[in-house]
């Protein structure tokens, strides 16, 4: 009987700690759309267009970082995205205008690229075996909402001390200190002799052409939609809609006493559910079909979402609503991504699985920057509430016809 291999390894939890980090600072933007806005008088529109272009060089640079890492190794990818994301945020805290920070969150996301899911995911799947594959995707993707339950909150509370443009400089850091990881991250790959030679062309070429890779990369862009709209603006919509804090209830107990307060907490409650529902997708993802589950999690999604904005938006409905997302909100990433691994290979996992978050960037910059322009318009967040309910619908749907069967050599030797 064959040794199993082990499912915590150090190249699991470095990889952990680089997207944990990364995914801190990432989750924390939205705290900070109300204290720009107001330091320069600027209209909501401005710094959501900032992010929202950010999500966008995100996705471009997912999957250019994901070929340079399987073309010059997966370390060299990383620090190049940390290098980038740190200069970005040094230089965005000098930014005065607009247009500046704009440009500037472009270096920001080709950093967040870098080091985030596209490079880390398929470093893990390469070098995990069949049996732990799905699961270790999951406890990968659940160290991002690790990240995201203290980093909107500690950048909430910085910023009760420094200005924001100091908080910045502190992230960058926070950014840099990621590549001590980096020694950890060594590991056989699992990749067949058959997949070795092939080209990437070869491989591009297969998946552009399947209607299944079209399908999942469509299906992936209410995902960023979703998650982009609401880390960008669901603090400044907590703050704005929300009914008061009861002063002797059990918010008010543990400190949290103002709408602007709950909206950072909402975050990292997302995040905290989210480390449950990641873990356990990636769990289902090895028993069942994935793009069954893929489904099942875009429909609570949108009943999540249109039973929230139809009832009276209290802070009992948002600590709830925040829980129900949560759990769902990057259990996608696992499946997804296992999903691509299992159709198309582990060779070049990096490259297309990037492209498929590409959409889900796309939906990101659609999300962020729709949710500045129409509150702009209306005065609230209900038109592009309602567009992300509908997207969602859309999503669970498309992923009902994918073949989930390999699509080329992609077996892994023992």
């Amino acid at each position: 009987m064959s040794k199993s291999s082990p499912l915590i390894t150090p190249l699991l939890v470095s990889a952990c700690v680089v997207i944990l980090l990364s995914f801190a600072v990432r989750a924390s933007f939205g705290v900070f759309q109300l204290p720009i806005a107001n330091e320069f008088g600027w209209p909501r529109a401005e710094f959501s267009l900032a992010i929202a272009i950010q999500n966008l060089a995100w996705g471009i640079g997912q999957p250019v970082f994901g070929a340079l890492a399987e073309r010059f190794g997966d370390r060299r990818a990383i620090v190049a995205g940390a290098l980038m994301y740190a200069a970005g945020l040094v230089l965005s805290s000098f930014a005065v205008t607009p247009l500046q920070h704009q440009l500037l969150e472009i270096i920001v996301g080709f950093g967040i690229a870098g080091t985030g899911f596209g490079v880390i995911l398929a470093v893990v799947g390469r070098a995990t075996s069949d049996e732990n594959r799905s699961i270790s995707l999951g406890i990968a993707t659940a160290a991002g909402s690790a990240g995201q339950v203290f980093g909107a909150p500690v950048a909430e509370a910085l910023l009760q001390v420094y200005p924001w443009q100091t908080v910045f400089l502190i992230f960058a850091a926070v950014v840099l200190a990621t590549l001590f990881a980096l020694p950890f991250m060594r590991a056989p790959e699992r990749v067949s002799r058959a997949q070795l030679e092939e080209s990437m062309g070869t491989v591009l070429k297969r998946a552009f052409t399947d209607p299944s890779y079209v399908l999942i990369f469509l299906g992936f862009f209410s995902c960023g939609y979703q998650l982009a709209f609401i880390t960008a603006h669901f603090p400044a919509f907590v703050t704005e809609m929300c009914g008061a804090i009861d002063p002797s209830g059990m918010l008010a107990s543990v400190g949290v006493t103002s709408t602007s307060a709950l909206g950072a907490v909402a975050i990292s409650v997302i995040g905290l559910a989210n480390i449950v529902g990641t873990i356990t997708a990636g769990w289902l993802g090895k028993r069942y079909t994935k793009k069954y589950l893929l489904a099942a999690i875009y429909t609570g999604r949108t009943l999540a979402a249109a039973i929230f904005i139809i009832l009276p938006i209290t802070p009992t409905t948002v600590l709830v609503f925040s829980v129900v997302m949560g759990s769902l909100w990057l259990a996608t990433v696992p499946l997804t991504s296992g999903l691509v691994a299992h159709i198309y290979g582990l060779r070049y996992m990096g490259t297309l699985y990037g492209f498929v978050f590409l959409s889900h960037q796309l939906g990101g910059f659609m999300g962020v920057w729709l949710g500045g322009r129409l509150y702009d318009v209306y005065g609230n967040y209900n038109a592009v509430w309602w567009i992300g309910v509908a997207v969602g619908a859309f999503s669970a749907i498309v992923h009902l016809p994918v073949r989930e069967r390999p699509a080329g050599p992609v077996a892994v030797p023992a």
